[in-house]
């Protein structure tokens, strides 16, 4: 029987020499921003009241369809729907496309575009019939299809948050913290898919401008927003418009005055921050059991941000109790819907209680 001493000896052996599948990088994140001016903390998210709560699960993103009904994507690949109008708490099944449904967006047709981070991008029309359109580009397939917007003409932009970690590894991509996120062009006209910008880390939520001259990309673990350029004179120029975010960016969608909803899934956390800048020490932390890792802080936290990547205010559940790990929102012009990657309910707060 190993004596204490031996089993600590193999303890160590295991966290120093056990092989992992993360390469990490250093990295030294800046200082966290504090929660004054428009991030100053507030509660005004617990004014949201609660739809379908314990009857979901996952509704990682949500999209309002030409029927004014609310849309979302769960954990075990279904796709539902709810009209908010009635006031009902059923949800209705539409579909099931056998992944995991993150971002949805409904196109000028009235087709429902998906990015499902395990079959790829896809597509759902009115009779429930779900298509593939596309599982990779460059010759690289996609490891993590996230998020997308569609533009007039039918263009879909999405991401691909990781090629190297997929759905269920996403924690060993922040360990990393190398760049393998790309944001996509997908031509319906063509059926081709191109890359526009690569080297991104962990590429998130994606958001078109109004005119459609430029698209907001979110990069979570870098805590920051990049622009891409789609037309005038810079186009095909990326540059970052939002840096030293207050915690992770999800997804982020345009608003109905023009500006972008901001998700951020949970603020900083100061233990992962502070064992960034050493590969040696992620490496460790790879190899512990996933409860040892460091753990998001419940939190409820969406910003307003202009398309220069300006915060114009925060929307705050400090507690989380009521709303928190939000990664999608999305309004009519008269309620802001809010899903969450882990949650079991979707949260409807009126915009006239948004400042």
């Amino acid at each position: 029987m190993l004596g204490l001493g031996a089993l600590l000896a193999v303890l160590l052996l295991y966290l120093l020499f056990w092989p992992t599948p993360v390469d990490p990088l250093a990295y030294n994140p800046p200082a966290t921003p504090t929660m004054g001016g428009p991030l100053q903390k507030n509660d005004i998210l617990r004014d949201s009241r609660l739809a379908l709560k314990g009857k979901i699960r996952g509704p990682e993103d949500v999209a309002i369809g030409p029927d004014g009904m609310v849309y979302t994507g769960l954990e075990d690949g279904s796709i539902v729907r709810f009209d908010p109008a009635t006031g009902s708490d059923q949800a209705e099944t539409i579909a099931n496309t056998g992944g995991r449904p993150l971002g949805l967006q409904f196109g000028p047709k009235g087709d429902l575009f998906v990015a499902d981070g395990i079959k790829g991008l896809l597509r759902l029309d009115a009779s429930g019939t779900v298509d593939v359109l596309s599982t990779g580009a460059a010759g690289i397939p996609f490891g993590f299809t996230d998020h997308l917007d569609v533009a007039s003409n039918g263009k879909v932009y999405f991401s691909d948050a990781s090629q190297r970690f997929g759905v269920g590894k996403y924690l060993y991509d922040l360990l990393e913290a190398r760049p393998h996120g790309r944001l996509l062009e997908y031509d319906p006209g063509t059926g081709q898919t191109r890359v526009l910008q690569d080297g991104l880390y962990f590429a998130n939520g994606v958001a078109l401008a109004e005119d459609e001259s430029f698209v907001l990309v979110n990069e979570t673990y870098r805590y920051r927003v990049g622009r891409y350029w789609l037309k005038g004179p810079r186009v095909g120029e990326w540059e970052i418009v939002a840096n030293n975010l207050p915690g992770f960016p999800d997804n982020i969608a345009r608003s109905s005055r023009g500006t972008f909803w901001l998700c951020l899934f949970t603020v900083r956390n100061p233990t992962m921050d502070a064992l960034h800048p050493s590969p040696f020490l992620k490496s460790i932390v790879s190899r512990l059991p996933a409860f040892l890792w460091p753990k998001p802080k419940p939190y409820g936290l969406v910003l307003e941000i202009d398309g220069s990547g300006n915060i114009l205010q925060s929307l705050q559940d400090p507690t989380g109790e009521h709303l928190k790990e939000i990664t999608g929102a999305r309004d009519d012009g008269q309620n802001l819907y809010l899903g969450s990657l882990h949650g079991d309910r979707i949260g409807i707060l009126e915009l006239t209680k948004v400042p």
